[in-house]
Formats: structure tokens, sequence, C-alpha cells
């Protein structure tokens, strides 16, 4: 297996982005991150920790902030909040090389925005599904292996395909190399909605999934997803204990229990007990991606003439929790159903 001898730029060095560079600078791969954080910069040149149950271990990786990047680069992992997606690719874009292209390794649909900005030719997709946490300055919990998936946002898998594969593959051995990434992409937003509301409590993931008197609230927000995707042609697909096909509209209950059940042993199993959703309003104070995410799902159903009354209230209650007009509690989670 060989890999490019250029750097691979991994633009935002955080939960998702600091796992993979690690890995991949373990591994011997030359990698570049990018981070706003200075301070977070200069820890990972010093030495940059994966924390957790999985695995643990520290080594210095290259790190520079978005002004002291030089050059141009072939490829470069956008890891960054979906809501930070335009101002990093208008700083990204002077050191993408014209053959170049930008793996958006992030959640929700921004493979839609890289390519209006980019091109298209210059876009790939991914889906990842492990967790982890910034903790702190060159610090990363590292709490449970999940799906990782890569592919073409045309389809088509060509030789940049391949190779990215077996780069994930360094990290996760069962990276899938798929001919429809939109159909993870938009298994994930289903599956996320779900996790959007889990943060309207304190209460872990998995304790909100297991909860009987909140499954139908999480479900309805899954069968809202489910109908979108539907009305824009895509048929979602399904990963560690998430069955979109439960959640369609002529889903089976039983499947939906099951599917609900499945995710709350998936998430009983790691270190990373809350969605990274829950810590951007409990501990990071700050604000949550529920707009390009959630919001952009509710601007796409409208184009289709569909109703979502339960994940444009959803977005309406993170705004309230985001603006400190409600706290994270059970009658918040209640609210969903106004």
């Amino acid at each position: 297996m060989s890999f490019s001898s250029e750097p691979i730029v991994i633009w935002g060095a955080g939960a998702i982005g600091g796992v993979l560079g690690a890995y991949w600078a373990r591994a011997g791969v030359d990698v570049l991150l990018v981070d706003i954080d200075g301070e977070h910069v200069a820890a990972c040149r010093e030495g940059l920790a994966i924390e957790g149950p999985v695995e643990e271990f520290s080594l210095p990786v290259r790190a520079v902030t978005p002004d002291e990047i030089t050059g141009k680069y072939q490829e470069t992992v956008l890891a960054v909040k979906a809501q930070a997606t335009e101002a990093a690719m208008a700083a990204l874009l002077p050191h993408l090389a014209d053959d170049g292209f930008v793996l958006s390794a992030q959640n929700g649909l921004n493979e839609r925005v890289i390519a209006a900005i980019a091109g298209p030719a210059r876009c790939m997709g991914a889906f990842v599904n492990f967790g982890a946490d910034w903790l702190a300055p060159g610090r990363i919990l590292f709490g449970n292996r999940g799906a990782v998936v890569v592919g073409e946002i045309d389809g088509v898998i060509v030789e940049r395909t391949r190779a990215m594969h077996d780069l994930l593959r360094l990290f996760e051995p069962d990276a899938v190399l798929t001919d429809d990434i939109w159909a993870y992409l938009w298994g994930k937003l289903g599956y996320g909605a779900m996790l959007f509301a889990t943060a309207l409590t304190q209460n872990s993931m998995a304790d909100n999934f297991a909860d009987p008197a909140r499954r139908p609230l999480l479900a309805s927000l899954a069968h809202e997803v489910m109908a979108v995707a539907a009305a824009e042609g895509v048929a979602p697909k399904g990963f560690n204990g998430f069955e979109p096909a439960a959640f369609a509209p002529e889903g089976d209950p039983a499947a939906v229990a099951a599917s609900l059940s499945a995710l709350a042993d998936f998430n009983r199993q790691t270190a990373k007990t809350h969605s990274g959703i829950w810590r951007d309003l409990a501990v990071r104070k700050r604000r949550t991606e529920v707009d390009p995410q959630i919001g952009a799902i509710v601007e796409i159903a409208k184009g289709h003439g569909i109703q979502t009354p339960y994940l444009a209230r959803l977005v309406a209650l993170i705004h309230d929790i985001e603006d400190g007009r409600r706290d994270q509690s059970p009658t918040t989670f209640r609210a969903l159903a106004s």
C-alpha cells in the first residue's frame, strides 16, 4: 500500500480531524494540521494526545494556523463544524491545487457547499460515526470506533477514491468504499436529528434512546428526515444500529423499537456518553450545527412541499438553549411535542 508523497492537509484539528491526523501521522503519513486555535496548534506540535478506551498514544504532529500555511496541496480533509464550512473554504481554497480535492469529514450535507465553492470535481464525500471529543489543547478523547465511509459525490469510484479509502483504512480497517455516499449522509442525518434531541436533556445518548417515553418523539424526527430523503431520491443506508427502513413512512413499529434499542446498546459501549451537540451547549457554551444540519433539511423539505413540524420545532428548541431561554431538561424535550 503506497500513499502520496505530498502532505495531506487536515483543516480543522478537533475531534474528527485530530483523531484522523494522529493515526495517519503515527502510520508515517505526512500530515499537516490547520486549526484556528493557536494554543491547540502549539500543543499538537509538542505532542497530540489521543486518550480513551480504544487506544492511548501521543506524538508531535505538524500544525499551523490558517495565516501560517503556505503552498498548494492536492489532498485536503475538511473537519470543521458545518457552520464554519464557507469561511474555512474561503481560507483553504488558495491552497488547493487545481487538480486537488477537499474531502468533507463533517456532519450534514456540506459536500453541497464545498462543491458550489470549489467545483464538484474537487469535492469528495465521507461519512464518519466514531465517537470523539476535543478535551483541551493537544488532547482528544477517542471514545469508540464507528462506521467510516468514503465516496465520490457523483458516485463514480476512481483512483483517488481508492487511495483515500486505503488512507482511511489506516485508521478504521473496516472503512467502506461506496458508490452512493449520499445514502450514508442522509442516514446520518436521520440519526443526527435524534442526537440533537438527546441534547435537549442532560441525559446520555443511550439513556435517551432507551427511554420508552422519549422514543415516539425521537422516531418522529427520523421519520421526517427519511421522508425528505425519499423525496430527494435517496435510499439511506444503515450503520451502527440505525436502520433507515424502520423509519420510512411504511416502517414497522417493531423495527423502530429494535433500531432504537440497538442505538441504545451501541451508545452504551462508548466513553463518549453525550453527543458533540450536548457538549457544545453544556460544556463549550457555543452555537451548534443545528442550522446547517437540521435547518437545512427543513428548507429542502419546503422545496418538496413536505411539512417537517418536529424538525422545525427541534431547531427552535436548540436555539432557545443556545440563547439562554431554556435549559437542557426533560421539560425542554417534551416541548418537542408542542
